[in-house]
């Protein structure tokens, strides 16, 4: 059925059991896919019923559907068009695991974060509104995304406003880690609530069928089913925001969901839909631990092992902070719905009182850390680098100028496999090293990430680690390394002798060795930087005091980058030609290495500027 399908108006006319057959279809495909290329698996497998619904109720892409991160996109790509392309997902040049609206006219954002739907859909329908078009505009908001504060900004602004809106909540209760707090369990008291809807609708279709007077009947029984709601249901939040509240319903039965969009479409003012559905439907192994399924690579269909059982370094870091919090009370942990994701799930069983998960909130998880180091805690926050660009305000304010400690753990720091444009941590390098006192680390491997994370435990300053997703680099060293007096750099022996200086940092100095191995007639000296910013003119310039040629490898943004500090600071300092490498813009999905030849630098391309600048190599 997919193959035939390119367009959404295809399945506009299938009857029950022709949807009931291409939801089936859809799963086999995103199961059989995602088991080969990785992605986002349990979230996508749990919408596929509605995001069927929602293609049968609306006109795409006259009516605007806008996913709320947009990780849950594939059944939306897969009944639009891109079922030939769809077994390139999250490949160098094939279709992306988010919506981008450069990749069909059905994407109308290019989403990555939580948070931005519904503001963009109410600018869009605003938009409609003023342009006289009565087009739809629907966002399609997870109950995860229910803890992140720009959600409550957009609903607070779109409160009474006459306009073909249509936020439709998809209840499966998890985000990626299970959800928390209080809004979590307000919509698990709505659930419980679904016998008023079910008797309200009830009574209204008995109602329309009497001949003649049915449907005047309807209309005037306003008064009484208010009082039957009474009854059974309170006012909830989003009906005292004055917003049209439907539901909640089976998100998995397409035809009653397909009822409750048409009867949103019929009020021409913003509605809330209340879909419950189950994140990882249709594959055990996702339904029973969603969390683990959220976020894969390669595994097995059979029986679900990943197929890679590496040790990670967001594995190793919930190692050592659990290894630290043991003989120190005060050490708390802080994450922002990544509990699994940054490796603190046994931080989280085996210290359950300093465990902090604070939802889809970054910002908050920053400030809330700023209130436990002022009265003596030590707050460690874990935010993968794309989401930390969230809190630039609360590191500025709430941390550094009140002068509060905190420890910043930068998971998916540098450049992000196969998540794509949105994901990449390659700014917050930049951000936040015009920060006055901070102090930035980019240790390279297990061993130096120990050394790094148990020194600033015990520093009292803002300090941020900064790690790859991924694995440690294995590669050969055919040379040893001395550390500097401080231990934040380490340089090669006769560095300060050598014509040719290769600054870098992190995994690149995977790069470095592969350069200095293959040319081993030529002078090279090795200096790996473990904190990066900031810089120690004092150990750098006399391991340079030799050189002709710097080479800089920054896996990073080139404004305000590490590559672009390191020029500063020689600048009147050597006579020598500085080659500087970095990433200029954004940068797309695919496989690391791939990325870095594309986007950055390679072995290759460092070695033939080399070449260029001397006849002697």
């Amino acid at each position: 059925m997919l193959e035939a399908i390119k367009h959404p108006k295809d399945i506009k006319k299938f009857n029950k059991d022709e949807t009931a057959a291409l939801a089936e279809e859809i799963r086999n495909t995103i199961l059989s896919t995602v088991s080969q290329t990785g992605g986002h698996l349990a979230s996508n497998l749990g919408i596929v019923e509605l995001t069927i619904a929602l293609h049968q109720v609306f006109d795409s892409p006259n009516d605007k559907i806008i996913f709320d991160v947009g990780h849950q996109c594939y059944p939306h790509k897969l009944l639009t068009g891109r079922y030939e392309q769809f077994n390139t997902l999250r490949q160098m040049n094939g279709i992306s695991g988010f919506t981008n609206r450069f990749e069909s006219n059905h994407d109308v954002a290019s989403e990555g974060h939580c948070g931005a739907s519904i503001s963009v859909a109410l600018g869009i329908a605003e938009a409609n509104k003023i342009l006289n078009n009565s087009n739809y505009t629907i966002a399609v908001v997870g109950d995860g995304a229910l803890t992140n504060g720009m959600i409550y900004e957009a609903l607070n602004n779109a409160t009474n406003r006459e306009v073909n809106l249509i936020v439709v909540i998809n209840d499966n209760e998890m985000s990626i880690s299970k959800n928390v707090g209080g809004l979590h369990r307000y919509l698990s008291n709505i659930r419980l609530s679904r016998k008023y809807f079910q008797f309200k609708r009830s009574f209204e279709n008995f109602l329309l069928k009497i001949p003649g007077i049915g449907e005047y009947l309807a209309k005037k029984c306003k008064g009484l089913k208010d009082f039957f709601k009474k009854i059974f249901l309170k006012n909830n939040i989003f009906e005292d925001l004055g917003f049209v509240y439907l539901g909640p319903v089976d998100g998995h039965d397409i035809e009653r969901t397909k009822l409750v969009l048409e009867e949103a479409k019929s009020k021409n003012t913003c509605c809330i839909v209340h879909a419950l559905t189950k994140k990882g439907k249709g594959y055990d192994k996702a339904e029973d631990t969603p969390e683990k399924y959220h976020s894969v690579g390669k595994f097995s269909l059979s029986d679900g092992v990943m197929l890679s059982d590496k040790k990670t370094y967001s594995d190793y870091v919930g190692e050592l902070i659990c290894e630290n919090a043991k003989n120190d009370r005060r050490i708390c942990a802080i994450t922002a719905a990544m509990c699994d994701g940054t490796g603190l799930t046994p931080f989280s069983q085996a210290f359950p009182s300093r465990f902090f998960d604070v939802g889809i909130a970054e910002e908050h998880a920053i400030t809330f850390a700023s209130g436990l180091s002022l009265n003596g805690m030590i707050p460690v926050v874990f935010l993968y680098s794309t989401f930390a660009q969230r809190s630039y305000d609360q590191f500025l304010h709430d941390i550094a100028i009140q002068k509060t400690p905190l420890v910043l753990m930068l998971d998916r720091a540098g450049i992000v496999p196969n998540d794509g444009i949105t994901h990449q941590g390659i700014f917050d390098y930049s951000l936040i090293s015009n920060i006055p006192n901070v102090k930035i680390y980019a240790p390279e491997n297990f061993a130096e990430l120990k050394s790094t994370f148990e020194f600033v435990i015990d520093e009292n300053d803002f300090s941020v680690i900064r790690y790859p997703k991924g694995y440690e680099n294995d590669y050969l060293k055919t040379y040893d390394m001395n550390y500097t007096s401080d231990r934040n750099i380490q340089f090669s022996n006769a560095c300060d002798a050598a014509e040719i200086v290769i600054l870098t940092y992190g995994r690149t100095t995977k790069v470095v060795s592969q350069i200095v191995n293959n040319h081993k007639n030529v002078s090279f000296g090795i200096i790996k930087l473990i904190r990066i910013f900031p810089l120690s003119e004092a150990e750098i310039c006399p391991l340079i005091k030799a050189a002709k040629v710097i080479v800089v490898i920054d896996e990073g943004i080139k404004e305000g980058g590490v590559g672009e500090k390191i020029t500063a600071l020689l600048h009147n300092k050597t006579d020598a030609k500085i080659l500087s490498y970095s990433i200029n813009g954004f940068i797309e999905h695919g496989d690391v290495d791939e990325l870095i030849d594309k986007y950055a630098f390679s072995e290759k391309q460092i070695w033939e500027d080399l070449r260029k600048l001397s006849c002697n190599y």
